[in-house]
Protein backbone atom coordinates (compact mmCIF):
# COMPACT_ATOMS: atom_id res chain seq x y z
CA UNK A 1 0.00 0.00 0.00
CA UNK A 2 1.30 3.68 -0.77
CA UNK A 3 1.99 5.63 2.45
CA UNK A 4 1.40 8.83 0.47
CA UNK A 5 -1.85 8.14 -0.75
CA UNK A 6 -2.98 7.24 2.68
CA UNK A 7 -1.40 10.12 4.33
CA UNK A 8 -3.50 12.36 1.28
CA UNK A 9 -6.04 10.47 2.05
CA UNK A 10 -6.37 10.78 5.55
CA UNK A 11 -5.28 14.93 5.14
CA UNK A 12 -8.49 15.17 2.60
CA UNK A 13 -11.15 13.49 5.66
CA UNK A 14 -8.98 15.91 8.07
CA UNK A 15 -9.96 18.78 5.72
CA UNK A 16 -13.92 17.55 5.24
CA UNK A 17 -14.53 16.62 9.30
CA UNK A 18 -12.38 20.19 10.42
CA UNK A 19 -14.54 22.48 7.65
CA UNK A 20 -17.94 20.30 7.49
CA UNK A 21 -17.90 19.39 11.53
CA UNK A 22 -15.49 21.61 13.55
CA UNK A 23 -13.18 18.47 14.42
CA UNK A 24 -9.70 19.00 15.34
CA UNK A 25 -7.90 17.86 12.17
CA UNK A 26 -5.93 14.65 13.96
CA UNK A 27 -9.43 13.12 14.74
CA UNK A 28 -10.49 13.76 11.01
CA UNK A 29 -7.09 12.16 10.30
CA UNK A 30 -7.48 9.30 12.63
CA UNK A 31 -10.94 8.36 10.71
CA UNK A 32 -8.95 8.70 7.23
CA UNK A 33 -6.45 6.42 8.29
CA UNK A 34 -8.22 3.88 9.91
CA UNK A 35 -10.33 3.63 6.32
CA UNK A 36 -7.69 2.47 4.27
CA UNK A 37 -4.99 1.00 7.07
CA UNK A 38 -3.74 -2.82 7.00
CA UNK A 39 -4.23 -4.09 8.99
CA UNK A 40 -7.52 -2.30 9.82
CA UNK A 41 -6.93 -2.53 13.29
CA UNK A 42 -3.79 -0.69 14.65
CA UNK A 43 -2.24 0.05 17.73
CA UNK A 44 -2.22 3.70 19.27
CA UNK A 45 2.22 3.38 18.59
CA UNK A 46 1.37 2.36 14.82
CA UNK A 47 -1.59 4.97 14.30
CA UNK A 48 0.58 7.36 15.79
CA UNK A 49 4.14 7.20 13.57
CA UNK A 50 2.44 6.29 10.85
CA UNK A 51 0.32 9.63 11.03
CA UNK A 52 3.60 11.47 12.12
CA UNK A 53 1.86 12.88 15.09
CA UNK A 54 2.41 12.45 19.05
CA UNK A 55 0.48 9.73 20.81
CA UNK A 56 -1.43 12.18 23.18
CA UNK A 57 -2.63 13.42 20.04
CA UNK A 58 -4.16 10.28 19.17
CA UNK A 59 -5.33 9.52 22.06
CA UNK A 60 -7.81 12.67 22.22
CA UNK A 61 -8.99 11.97 18.36
CA UNK A 62 -9.82 8.47 20.13
CA UNK A 63 -11.62 9.76 23.00
CA UNK A 64 -13.56 11.92 20.94
CA UNK A 65 -13.99 8.97 18.22
CA UNK A 66 -15.71 6.57 21.18
CA UNK A 67 -17.21 9.10 22.77
CA UNK A 68 -19.13 8.97 18.96
CA UNK A 69 -18.83 5.46 18.75
CA UNK A 70 -16.97 5.77 15.42
CA UNK A 71 -14.41 3.95 16.45
CA UNK A 72 -13.63 1.10 19.02
CA UNK A 73 -10.74 -0.87 20.64
CA UNK A 74 -9.74 -4.74 21.02
CA UNK A 75 -7.30 -5.85 23.07
CA UNK A 76 -6.02 -9.42 22.31
CA UNK A 77 -5.45 -12.17 24.96
CA UNK A 78 -2.46 -12.01 25.64
CA UNK A 79 -1.11 -8.51 25.13
CA UNK A 80 -1.15 -5.05 26.93
CA UNK A 81 -1.98 -2.93 23.61
CA UNK A 82 -5.20 -1.73 22.72
CA UNK A 83 -5.92 -1.80 19.24
CA UNK A 84 -7.96 0.55 16.96
CA UNK A 85 -10.62 0.26 14.22
CA UNK A 86 -13.60 1.83 13.07
CA UNK A 87 -16.73 0.56 14.13
CA UNK A 88 -18.51 -1.89 12.10
CA UNK A 89 -21.62 -1.04 13.59
CA UNK A 90 -25.18 -0.39 12.61
CA UNK A 91 -25.08 2.92 10.21
CA UNK A 92 -28.42 3.81 11.70
CA UNK A 93 -26.24 6.05 14.31
CA UNK A 94 -24.28 8.09 11.84
CA UNK A 95 -27.38 10.69 10.49
CA UNK A 96 -30.20 8.01 11.00
CA UNK A 97 -31.34 8.85 14.05
CA UNK A 98 -34.78 10.22 14.47
CA UNK A 99 -34.54 11.16 18.12
CA UNK A 100 -31.95 13.81 16.90
CA UNK A 101 -34.25 15.56 14.88
CA UNK A 102 -37.11 15.33 17.04
CA UNK A 103 -35.41 16.72 19.61
CA UNK A 104 -34.43 19.83 17.74
CA UNK A 105 -38.34 20.30 16.32
CA UNK A 106 -39.38 19.84 20.52
CA UNK A 107 -36.57 22.62 21.03
CA UNK A 108 -37.79 24.82 18.11
CA UNK A 109 -41.53 24.92 19.67
CA UNK A 110 -40.31 25.80 22.97
CA UNK A 111 -38.99 28.77 21.36
CA UNK A 112 -41.72 29.21 19.46
CA UNK A 113 -43.93 29.38 22.57
CA UNK A 114 -41.58 31.94 23.91
CA UNK A 115 -42.70 34.00 20.25
CA UNK A 116 -46.45 33.35 20.82
CA UNK A 117 -46.98 37.01 20.12
CA UNK A 118 -44.16 37.61 17.89
CA UNK A 119 -44.17 38.89 14.00
CA UNK A 120 -44.44 36.04 11.57
CA UNK A 121 -40.55 37.71 10.07
CA UNK A 122 -39.47 36.91 13.76
CA UNK A 123 -40.77 33.44 14.18
CA UNK A 124 -39.80 32.36 10.55
CA UNK A 125 -36.51 31.07 11.52
CA UNK A 126 -37.95 28.63 14.64
CA UNK A 127 -41.27 27.72 12.14
CA UNK A 128 -38.72 26.91 9.38
CA UNK A 129 -36.53 24.43 12.36
CA UNK A 130 -39.10 22.95 13.47
CA UNK A 131 -40.57 22.09 9.96
CA UNK A 132 -37.52 20.70 8.61
CA UNK A 133 -36.78 18.54 11.83
CA UNK A 134 -40.44 17.48 11.83
CA UNK A 135 -40.25 16.50 7.88
CA UNK A 136 -36.47 14.45 8.79
CA UNK A 137 -37.60 13.08 11.50
CA UNK A 138 -40.36 11.06 10.30
CA UNK A 139 -38.56 10.54 6.36
CA UNK A 140 -35.08 9.08 7.84
CA UNK A 141 -36.63 5.70 9.70
CA UNK A 142 -37.62 5.28 5.77
CA UNK A 143 -34.23 6.66 4.41
CA UNK A 144 -32.18 3.99 6.53
CA UNK A 145 -34.44 1.51 4.74
CA UNK A 146 -34.06 2.36 1.17
CA UNK A 147 -30.12 3.12 1.56
CA UNK A 148 -29.71 -0.44 3.52
CA UNK A 149 -31.49 -1.60 0.12
CA UNK A 150 -29.09 0.02 -2.13
CA UNK A 151 -26.13 -1.09 0.00
CA UNK A 152 -26.91 -4.67 -0.33
CA UNK A 153 -27.81 -4.86 -3.71
CA UNK A 154 -24.95 -2.65 -5.26
CA UNK A 155 -22.12 -3.92 -2.24
CA UNK A 156 -18.96 -4.90 -3.95
CA UNK A 157 -20.30 -3.84 -7.36
CA UNK A 158 -18.33 -0.35 -7.86
CA UNK A 159 -14.72 -1.88 -7.94
CA UNK A 160 -12.58 -0.34 -10.22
Amino acid sequence: MNQDKVLIFADHLARFYAERYGFAPVTGRLIGYLAVCEPMEQSINDISAALLTSRSAINGAIKTLEGMNLIQRTRPAGTRADLVSLNPRDWRDTGFQSSEYEQMAALAREGLAILDDASPERRQPLEMMESMNDFLAARIPKLYEEWMEYHHKNKGTKKK
